[in-house]
């Protein structure tokens, strides 16, 4: 591993990072100006809240900004950017903060927080919801709830809708309805050059393609209208088996969802149970591989569904519970500010001998905050022309995560070589990457395998457009044509 990497996580920073700040804040920017421009305030590094409203979900992330706009408009957004591109100072643009390389914050530059911006309107007989950047999945989820309605949104409810939206998102919904980016029906956004535009299939359709995808590469998104459907049940949980079966109990799930319905969202996850409920104290602080099938709809019908599965091993733990989508979103947590660290791949396919490499990486998982995460693909994501969006991956099988978490600073070297380690051990069979789970330093040249090389190019053509001279790059960036470099693509 670089260790560039561990340092970045390792050193603890105040000093530093305030130095940095000053170095690279462009000290002749006037943000007074900015200030009188705004409707909402402009946090400066002297304010009592600039502390607070500089950290973002990642804990690993210590960044300290020139300043922070709080915008209360989408002419604070314009304000912002113009400002920006004017004084040629450094964007960041935040939503829900949860960008795990940490881009929506950034050193000596200005940050554009759309967090205040968290409405939700919701017209349940054309069946489609407005929201603002700003919102979470947990903000738009009840808001839909309140009229038996919703649409595949991120697994934790304090994830931006933006910048999940933007990269693809993967949610329970997506076998049944495809993946939130298939669900954005418009989108309103801010340009580069201050211009408020439209986009969907008839306006600036060619933008809104690269939305759907392509992230944060092309203007700031102040306005999502998404397609709803009928909230339906949810009849699932969890399947917790001893981790000395992980291997048959991984190839028994493997080969059941071979051929489940659209309406079967599954998981595998192989961890170590926590010593709380919902999990039996006979299984506290053990290595585990949990099954997590979620039935949408009629809880008879998920009961036979899931049978196979419920009486394969059988289980030393069967958790599963009728519960509303609403409640569905809320299950897996991930509080804010914890050092946390993720690698992920795409599989077409879990061989054996890709389950079993896993398996032997996992040896060294401490607890129930290192995981390894598998994800069941395919179904409505499937379904969708992969022409069609900007996201590439659609005939993969599954999708893989090594996840961890530490509190200790002093933890981070071991923990961040267990989850690469994870990774490493299923490269032989992946192909190509989530650019929402993209790591800063050690993936910026994978970038291209998470869109193949004709996709890339075409959004290039679309930055080129709208963004040349890269003003937005605090992303998962596509650079402009102008910008020599190119990443290059791996794992066609």
């Amino acid at each position: 591993m670089p260790s560039v990497e561990l340092s970045k996580i390792e050193r603890s920073r105040p000093a530093a990072r305030r130095a940095a700040t000053a170095e690279t804040a462009p000290p002749e920017a006037p943000w007074a100006e900015l200030t009188a421009r705004l409707e909402g305030p402009l946090v400066l590094p002297d304010d009592g809240e600039y502390d607070s409203a500089r950290r973002v979900w990642n804990g690993t992330i210590d960044r300290y900004p020139a300043a922070i706009a709080r915008c209360a408009s989408t002419a604070d957004a314009a304000a912002g950017i113009a400002f920006a591109r004017e004084h040629d100072v450094l964007l960041a643009v935040r939503g829900g903060g949860h960008s795990i390389p940490g881009h929506s914050v950034c050193d000596g530059g200005l940050v554009l927080d759309l967090s205040p911006l968290d409405g939700v309107e919701v017209d349940a007989e054309r069946r489609i919801a407005r929201a603002q950047p700003g919102a979470t999945w947990g903000i738009l989820d009840a808001a839909t709830a309140e009229l038996d309605l919703a649409t595949t949104g991120g697994q934790v409810a304090t994830t931006g809708i933006a910048g999940l939206t933007l990269g693809g998102g993967l949610g329970l919904l997506m076998r049944r309805h495809g993946l939130t980016c298939d669900n954005l029906l418009a989108a309103e956004l801010v340009t580069a050059e201050g211009e408020l535009v439209r986009a969907n299939e008839d306006e600036n359709p060619e933008l809104f393609w690269a939305l759907r995808g392509g992230g944060g590469n092309f203007g700031v998104v102040t306005s999502f209208e998404y397609r709803l459907y009928p909230s339906e049940p949810i009849f699932g949980g969890f399947l917790v088996h001893d981790a000395s079966r992980a291997g048959a109990v991984l190839r028994h799930w493997r080969d059941f969802v071979e051929d489940a319905p659209d309406a079967l969202f599954s998981e595998a996850v192989v961890f170590r149970a926590p010593p709380e409920p919902p999990f039996p104290d006979e299984l506290h602080g053990k290595p585990v591989v949990s099954i997590g099938p979620y039935w949408i709809g009629d809880q008879e019908e998920g009961e036979r569904v899931l049978e196979p599965l419920r009486r394969f091993g059988p289980p030393d733990a069967e958790l599963l519970w009728p519960m509303p989508y609403v409640h569905a979103q809320t299950i897996f947590t991930a509080p804010a500010g914890r050092l946390r660290y993720e690698k992920s791949d795409f599989l077409p396919e879990l061989t054996d001998d890709a389950i079993d490499a896993l398996l032997a990486a996992s040896a060294g998982t401490e607890d129930s905050l290192s995981q390894i995460v598998l994800v069941h693909m395919g179904g409505a994501v499937a379904g969708i022309d992969p022409l069609a969006t900007a996201f590439r991956h659609r005939d993969t099988r599954f999708f893989l995560t090594a996840s961890t978490c530490w509190s200790e600073p002093g933890e981070g070297a071991a923990r961040v070589a267990w989850a690469r380690n994870v990774w490493e051990a299923a490269r032989p069979w992946s192909r190509g990457v989530y650019v929402n789970f993209l790591d800063e330093d050690d993936d910026e040249d994978r970038l291209a395998s998470a869109y193949g090389a004709d996709t890339y190019a075409r959004l290039v053509r679309v930055k080129d457009h709208w963004d040349p001279e890269n003003l937005f790059r605090l992303n998962q960036n596509i650079k402009p044509s102008a910008e020599a470099d190119r990443p290059r693509e791996e794992n066609p």
